[in-house]
């Protein structure tokens, strides 16, 4: 008896580990699964940071938060957040990305033949996908983000376990291979894509109707910012010019921006709105503070090659420098290539100014008030350490804000310069205010 419920029991275990093998994926090796499964799990992670900073860079809750991951000119993801491929209807592209790594990562768990033929087939769609992200992000965007490229990567190596050891490696055809999918659980995944992707564009919409609570918000922080100078040589370069004297006006900016730095162009894009909004009331100083070593001691970084030249090409001549300015920030892509600068430089009859001693003194001069700033970072030895950096009114602010934010701030001091009501006295603390 006891020997008949051993072979029963050794029959069914052989049973189960056949069945099993039936269902095993990826060729039934053990370890394409683990890394498959492994593949899918990193292209979650990535997936979620990037929909993390897409929130992150686009609806920041405080002053002191903002997008992060500005390497340099190329290697940023700032340029993806603020793209056009950055959402699609409200919901960020990293969504997609998440629904499709946690489909591997359970493909490989689950494993059977109409999971692996699904799983297959979407692994085909989403190279594709990566591979059309890639190259408009190097050749449309110039720039990469880390991020996207983590999740690049793992869609790769997910695709290739597929082709390389999935279903159907023998076959010939490729539309035999990657073209056979189980169309229920398309069906099926596709709803709960569908349903997540609902849920994003509510929250999406809600982070858009709540942007003005966090405006007063950010205008809160802002009045309890430190008081700052302003730098002992403010720049004679302004983008614009409202009143004679720069403490004129209600609204004062002095920008420390570097004309090849993506958020540079974010925020430029935010003032040419605001300045037509607030016209009459503020004056914007173009701080030089290019994040290149051949013109910067400031700031131990060397991100930006070719950005001295630019700095020294809009400085030239005083009066030719906000059409430069203009077209330098319109072409920032463009910029980057040393023929394209020269010919910029020929075009506006400054190509003296690459070698000219005091363009090359006057932007110096501007860098250097960058050390008159307490530092703000452990990091850096002075507050003036990346670009964009805000002086607004006697108060700093490093990187950048959505135009909701700025526009907040600005009405604020409008209001306070024409002597309204200054609500956000309350909010300040005394021993600020004194």
């Amino acid at each position: 008896m006891i020997e008949f419920m051993d072979n029963a029991i050794y029959l069914n275990l052989t049973n189960y580990v056949d069945c099993m093998k039936k269902k095993a994926t990826l060729n039934e090796r053990y370890w394409t699964r683990v890394l498959s499964f492994f593949s899918g799990i990193g292209m979650m992670a990535a997936s979620l940071l990037t929909i993390s900073h897409y929130f992150l860079a686009n609806f920041p809750e405080s002053i002191f938060e903002g997008s992060f991951c500005d390497i340099s000119t190329f290697l940023n993801c700032d340029s993806s957040a603020f793209s056009v491929i950055s959402q699609v209807m409200g919901i960020p592209i990293g969504y997609f990305g998440l629904i499709i790594g946690g489909l591997v990562a359970l493909g490989a768990l689950f494993p059977s033949d109409r999971f692996e033929r699904t799983n297959t087939f979407i692994a085909l769609v989403n190279v594709l996908g990566v591979l059309s992200l890639f190259f408009y992000a190097v050749f449309v965007l110039h720039s990469l983000c880390l991020l996207c490229s983590g999740y690049y990567i793992f869609s790769i190596v997910s695709f290739i376990l597929f082709w390389r050891y999935g279903i159907g490696k023998g076959e010939k055809r490729f539309p035999s291979r990657f073209f056979r999918p189980s169309i229920k659980m398309l069906i099926t995944f596709a709803c709960i894509t569908l349903l997540g992707a609902y849920g994003m564009i509510n929250y999406h919409t809600a982070k858009e109707k709540v942007r003005e609570s966090v405006a007063d918000k950010i205008v809160k922080q802002f009045y309890e910012l430190p008081v700052v100078n302003d730098p002992s040589f403010l720049s004679p370069f302004w983008t614009v010019k409202s009143t004679g004297y720069f403490e004129d006006a209600p609204i004062r900016v002095i920008e420390f921006l570097d004309f090849l730095c993506p958020d540079c162009l974010f925020l430029t894009q935010q003032l040419n709105k605001l300045k037509e909004e607030f016209a009459g009331k503020i004056n914007i100083a173009f701080q030089f503070f290019p994040l290149e070593a051949g013109c910067n001691t400031v700031v131990d970084k060397d991100l930006h090659p070719g950005a001295c030249e630019l700095a020294y090409i809009a400085a030239y001549d005083p009066s030719k420098f906000v059409a430069i300015h203009d077209e330098l920030f319109a072409n920032f892509n463009a910029a980057r290539d040393p023929e394209w600068r020269l010919e910029l430089a020929v075009r506006h009859g400054v190509e003296d100014a690459l070698t000219d001693s005091a363009t090359k003194d006057m932007v110096s001069t501007i860098v250097q008030t960058g050390i008159e700033y307490e530092r703000t970072s452990d990091v850096y030895a002075h507050g003036i350490r990346s670009t964009p950096t805000m002086i607004i009114n006697g108060r700093m602010i490093i990187g950048t804000l959505p135009y909701e934010h700025m526009r907040a701030i600005f009405q604020a001091l409008v209001d306070e310069s024409e002597g309204g009501k200054k609500f956000l006295e309350n909010w300040v603390p005394a021993k600020v205010r004194h």
